[in-house]
C-alpha cells in the first residue's frame, strides 16, 4: 500500500524548479543553440552575454565553456541592505520581491508585461528574469536560496567576495526563519487568520508549510468548536425563555 504524500512540494522538488530560473552567463567560446522543451536557447558567442537555464548554466560552467554572471541582489551591498530592511525598516514584514518586467508601448509608456491584458499570459517564477544581470539589486526573487546555495557551490568563483556573501546569506536566513517561527502568533492575532506572506521563498513556505497548516488546522478547529458552544449556549437560552412564558392556565384562561 503506497503511503500518502506529503501537501505541497518538498525541498528537493523545489530546488530542481529553481534550476529552471534564467541567470546570465559569458560564453568562453562559441555554441550552437539547442532545441528544449520550453523553447531555443540563444547562440553563444564570446563575449556577449546571454540568458539561460540555471542547469544549463552549471553544466557549461562545470565544462568551463561558460561564467556565470551573478544576479545584482548576490552582491554583499545589496544583501547588506536587504537585512537592514528585514530587521531595522519592516521588522515584521518581508523584503519586496523583484517587479515584472516592463515594456515600451507605441507612446513611450513603460507597461508592464505581467498584467494578463490582450491575451498575454500571466508569468510566475521561474519564468520572470528575476535572477538574470538585469534583475533588481534590493528585491529577493522567489526561488533566492536555493539559486544562491547553487551558486555558491558550482560557481563560487564568479560572485564577488564568496566569504562575505555566505556569512550574509546566514545572517539573512536566520532573520526570515525567526519570523516564519512568528506566524501561527500572528495567524491566532490577526484578523480571521489571515496575513500577508508576499516576499517568502519557495524554500521557506515548503519547509515551514507543516508549521504552518498545522497551526491553521488548530485556529480552525478552536473557531469551529467556539462556534458550537455558542449555538448551544443560544438554544439553551431559547428553550429557557420559551419555559419562562406563561402558559394558558396560569392565565386563568
Amino acid at each position: 500500500m503506497a503511503l500518502p504524500l506529503p501537501s505541497g512540494l518538498v525541498p528537493s522538488e523545489v530546488a530542481f524548479l529553481c534550476e529552471m530560473e534564467l541567470v546570465t552567463v559569458v560564453p568562453r567560446q562559441k555554441l550552437d543553440s539547442i532545441d528544449l522543451l520550453s523553447g531555443t536557447t540563444p547562440t553563444l558567442r564570446p563575449p556577449r552575454r546571454e540568458n539561460l537555464p540555471l542547469w544549463l548554466g552549471l553544466l557549461l560552467k562545470k565544462q568551463r565553456r561558460a561564467n556565470i554572471v551573478p544576479p545584482p541582489w548576490l552582491h554583499p551591498d545589496s544583501l547588506r541592505a536587504i537585512i537592514q530592511h528585514e530587521t531595522k525598516t519592516d521588522p515584521t514584514g518581508w523584503a519586496p520581491p523583484p517587479l515584472p518586467p516592463t515594456r515600451a508601448d507605441g507612446r513611450g509608456n513603460a507597461l508592464r508585461i505581467n498584467t494578463g491584458e490582450a491575451g498575454e499570459p500571466i508569468l510566475s517564477p521561474p519564468f520572470l528574469p528575476s535572477c538574470t544581470s538585469s534583475s533588481p539589486a534590493g528585491a529577493l526573487p522567489y526561488h533566492w536560496f536555493e539559486l544562491a546555495e547553487m551558486l555558491l557551490a558550482h560557481a563560487s568563483d564568479d560572485i564577488f567576495d564568496a566569504t562575505e556573501v555566505r556569512a550574509l546569506l546566514r545572517d539573512l536566513q536566520e532573520v526570515r526563519a525567526a519570523k516564519m517561527r512568528a506566524i501561527p502568533a500572528q495567524l491566532e492575532a490577526g484578523v480571521d487568520g489571515v496575513m500577508s506572506l508576499r516576499g517568502v521563498g519557495a524554500m521557506e513556505l515548503a519547509e515551514s508549510r507543516g508549521l504552518v497548516m498545522g497551526v491553521v488546522e488548530g485556529v480552525r478547529k478552536i473557531g469551529a468548536s467556539a462556534e458550537a458552544a455558542r449555538r448551544e449556549e443560544e438554544e439553551e437560552r431559547g428553550e429557557a425563555g420559551m419555559d419562562d412564558e406563561p402558559s394558558d392556565d396560569d392565565m386563568g384562561l
